[in-house]
């Protein structure tokens, strides 16, 4: 199926352009990690309690807040979750206090005894856990662009796979640079996203190279023609990249408005991940094969 018919859209005529601009979203994305001091890891990753409670009528988090204040809870992070009388609390580690939720489940029953709650969800992770995840997140991470390394290696050439990695590089970086700037936290399910996310876009950076390959077997080769033929091979596969993108984005889409507050973040993570993979596999992964200099007249 061809969307858009035969095009002619000159990409790589506007690669500085498109390099500008990731290397910007990129800068933006690193100083914003820098003045947060790296990510923002939930309970997965740090360790500590969330208590997740549903109360009968609406409740503020102030109140909420002088409750378990009395404990010594006062700096715990509270939040709303969805409607506003269900509320997330959560405590960072305690050596002095095993039992954490029983106790706020109990200040808050003492406390707030006009609005009965419900305990929807307690989770609790040890500071231990929670650092042995983060680096078995990186692990995946890291492991994963080595395999897809090979992987392009062993189908194309190293050439092709410098500029596949450079894009998976990109896209996961500015997704991870997004999450920072609007203070999103990093839990389980979103490393899991990118971890698709970067199969997503290695899928359709290879499409391209595919049809780049295609096309170099059939003209002779040379130094002045090769931005013509990746050119002429991103037109060619620009309307399977759209409708396979744009598919999947309203799936996402449509998860993201329905499917809950759980899933929101996870959501968030794809559409952001899919409109950056999509990006990168035209202005990054191909046009760096023209830069890179690897053909010989």
């Amino acid at each position: 199926m061809r969307f858009f018919g035969k095009t002619n859209i000159q990409f790589i005529k506007v690669r500085k352009l498109a390099y500008v601009f990731s290397l910007s979203l990129i800068a933006i994305s690193i100083i914003s990690l820098i003045l947060h001091g790296g990510p923002r890891y939930n309970i997965d990753f740090t360790g500590g309690t969330l208590v997740q409670l549903k109360f009968e009528k609406p409740i503020e988090i102030q109140k909420v807040r002088s409750a378990i204040s009395i404990h010594g809870f006062g700096d715990a992070e509270i939040k709303h979750f969805g409607a506003p009388n269900e509320v997330v609390i959560r405590v960072g580690v305690s050596e002095s206090d095993e039992e954490v939720a029983t106790v706020i489940e109990k200040l808050i029953s003492d406390q707030i005894k006009d609005n009965p709650y419900v305990v929807e969800r307690v989770e609790k992770v040890g500071p231990k856990i929670g650092h042995e995840l983060v680096l078995d997140a990186i692990k995946a991470i890291l492991w994963s662009m080595i395999l897809i390394l090979i992987y392009v290696m062993w189908r194309f050439e190293f050439k092709y796979s410098i500029g596949a990695i450079v894009a998976l590089a990109h896209d996961v970086t500015i997704t991870l640079g997004i999450f920072s700037v609007f203070n999103i936290e990093i839990s389980a399910p979103i490393i899991a996203a990118l971890l698709t996310i970067v199969g997503y876009s290695l899928n359709d950076t290879i499409v391209v190279y595919d049809r780049i390959r295609e096309n170099l077997r059939t003209i002779k080769r040379g130094d002045k023609q090769l931005p013509n033929i990746i050119n002429r091979s991103i037109n060619e596969t620009l309307s399977r990249t759209i409708v396979t993108s744009g598919t999947t984005l309203l799936v996402v889409i449509v998860l993201y408005f329905f499917g809950g507050e759980v899933l929101r973040t996870f959501a968030f993570a794809l559409i952001v991940g899919i409109g950056v993979g999509t990006y990168s596999s035209i202005f990054v992964a191909s046009p760096i094969l023209v830069d890179w200099k690897w053909q010989k007249a």
